[in-house]
């Protein structure tokens, strides 16, 4: 298949190259010049989408992803599907999917779950919003790129999937990271909270397969100084994205609200930014009731 790619970053490049290592021959184009292995280099996005059958864009949000669509899609080919990887809000994806079905082509909006890690496996999760038969067209690159691709109904969906699957990640984090620091000051030692937690009913994806306490449970950041896997600030943006969502949808979310309460803090205010989004626990231990 021939594939413009838009977006060469940390998630972006190793996405393309699993395209372009898999036989598909892959153009990519990124503002800030970053490449990839095995993808020709395009000198714009409109260059790099020519011909293309499927153009796939990964950006940071809504509003370059609107600046972009406006650039590539009329010169898109008839019939071609956009494909959005980004993580945006759910207003910019529906308007970006209306102006591409007007213009006489597919779109998917495609976020995604695993981070980098899974972008470089070729094992992350794809979240569809779209057609049927975009859906279908792009099936053979999301099972090169990753492991699944659910596809969740309309457009806009798929970004609808992501935020609130993000919501629930954001506040059992927070939750597990503040059940640690309680247990430390209860005098209950974290091998024995995890080995209670992970197999009773407080069990969930934070404390079982990416467990904040370093030396417990699986490898995790918290056994890498809190490196990111998914940085406080990408977790600070997916928060964000489910609020301004839930204002439109007018749901109550409080929990959620609170999330993004803390991070916000952690992030911009407690040193948070470039750490793994689990470094919540460290910052819970340094902390009273006050």
């Amino acid at each position: 298949m021939k594939i413009g790619f838009i977006g060469l970053g940390n998630m972006g490049a190793p996405m393309a190259a699993n395209l372009a290592k898999a036989g598909h021959e892959v153009t990519g184009f990124d503002v800030a010049g970053a490449t990839a292995e095995g993808v020709a280099q395009a000198a714009s996005g409109p260059e790099a989408v020519k011909g293309a059958e499927v153009v796939i864009t990964m950006l940071p949000n809504g509003a370059i992803l609107r600046d972009v669509a406006a650039e590539l899609i009329p010169a898109m080919a008839p019939g071609a599907v956009f494909l959005d990887c980004s993580t945006v809000d759910v207003e910019s994806a529906r308007a970006v999917a209306e102006q591409a079905e007007a213009a006489g082509l597919g779109a998917l909006d495609a976020p995604v779950s695993g981070g980098i890690g899974g972008a470089a496996g070729g094992t992350l999760t794809f979240m569809v919003g779209g057609s049927e038969a975009a859906f279908a067209t792009a099936k053979p690159l999301f099972d090169i790129m990753g492991q699944k691709a659910v596809h969740c109904g309309p457009s806009g969906n798929g970004q609808a999937a992501k935020i609130c699957n993000n919501m629930i990640l954001g506040v059992t984090m927070i939750a597990t990271c503040e059940a640690f620091a309680l247990a430390d000051k209860l005098g209950l030692s974290r091998e024995a909270m995890f080995d209670v937690v992970s197999t009773s009913s407080g069990y969930s994806w934070s404390m079982n397969a990416y467990c904040p306490a370093p030396g417990v449970g699986p490898q995790s950041p918290s056994d890498n100084g809190y490196k990111p896997g998914f940085a406080a600030e990408l977790m600070l943006k997916d928060l964000g994205l489910s609020q301004q969502a839930a204002e439109a949808a007018d749901a109550d979310t409080p929990m959620g609200a609170a999330a993004l309460a803390l991070y916000k803090s952690f992030v911009e205010d407690e040193g948070g930014k470039g750490m793994d989004f689990s470094a919540m626990l460290p910052r819970f231990e340094k902390r009273g009731r006050g």
